[in-house]
């Protein structure tokens, strides 16, 4: 799932996959240059531990064409345990790796996809950090913050004209599991429930983050049980019966 990258703040419609939410991010205020990090911060306390959605945030880098993207996606218990998958990817051609967690390709298209698994709390809540390491080298990183826990995603390397993190773009709830179905039927929508809660970042002159602009959209608009409702820093989001 991807949408076309911006370098300003818009409402984002998707392209591709069967998303369901959409929403903005960005910082009042930012280096006019972009940012050096971002970290994303996700709950998914109440989303059943079954695979099938995936609670992601886009970032874009200046002098990049095409978009990346940092999420969670729940994934049944094994051996009793919690399972917390995060991604990290790049759509930009030209994006190379060398990380364990990370393969070429992204969607059946160019860039680099990492992905990890945890044993995790759900009701804990993840940032995803998204920093550069050196150069146009960029590393994902999943933080528990409540054990301060710190696991790699993945690390790649974007094409030596790209700038920095530009200070806007959207994210999206996704339910993969109908990628590649020839039918649906919007009442049967599992149930899942995610807070995308407000970026933050580290870079000098980065003011305070702030989301904004939630829209379902797609062809269940009204018949998805959607429902966003404005929280502490944040959003909770919830689709599905």
């Amino acid at each position: 799932m991807k949408f076309t990258a911006v370098a300003v703040l818009v409402s984002c419609v998707p392209s591709l996959g069967f998303a369901l939410v959409g929403n903005d991010w960005g910082f009042y205020d930012a280096p006019s240059d972009g940012l050096n990090d971002i970290t994303f911060p996700f709950n998914i306390a109440n989303a059943p531990h079954v695979s099938g959605f995936y609670f992601a945030q886009q970032f874009g880098f200046y002098n990049v064409e095409n978009i990346s993207y940092t999420g969670l996606q729940p994934r049944p218990d094994s051996s009793g345990n919690s399972i917390v998958h995060a991604a990290f990817s790049s759509f930009e051609g030209g994006t190379t790796t060398n990380h364990p967690n990370c393969y070429s390709g992204a969607d059946n298209g160019p860039g680099v996809s990492c992905a990890v698994d945890i044993i995790g709390n759900y009701n804990h809540t993840y940032n995803l950090v998204v920093e550069n390491t050196n150069g146009t080298t960029w590393r994902g990183t999943l933080v528990d913050t409540v054990t301060s826990n710190s696991t790699v995603v993945g690390e790649w390397t974007l094409p030596q004209e790209a700038g920095k993190i530009i200070n806007g773009q959207g994210g999206f709830v996704e339910y993969y599991t109908w990628n590649g179905q020839p039918s649906h039927t919007c009442d049967s929508l599992p149930f899942t429930e995610a807070t995308f809660y407000n970026p933050t970042s580290k870079t000098t002159g980065a003011s305070e983050g702030y989301t904004y602009n939630i829209v379902e959209y797609g062809d269940c608009i009204g018949k998805a049980g959607y429902s966003a409702t404005e929280v502490s820093e944040g959003y909770d989001i919830k689709v599905g019966f």
